[in-house]
């Protein structure tokens, strides 16, 4: 009988979950690593992030700035 694990999500409601071995979780994270850095890591910022990152710096600066 496969073993469960149980989870309390966000919301305070239990899950059960197949229980993984810690071989099988070491498994998972290597393949979901290797599939992150084929794709997404390659992939450049898009400029609406950068925009984002940019006005958040602006932001922080000038914080800090008032706050001197």
């Amino acid at each position: 009988m496969a073993q469960v694990a149980r989870q309390t999500d966000a919301h305070g409601s239990d899950r059960m979950h197949p229980a993984m071995s810690g071989e099988t979780r070491e498994r998972l994270g290597t393949a979901l690593r290797a599939v992150y850095e084929g794709t997404v890591e390659a992939q450049p910022i898009p400029d609406a992030q950068i925009d984002l990152l940019l006005r958040l710096r602006h932001k922080e600066r000038d914080q800090r700035r008032s706050a001197a």
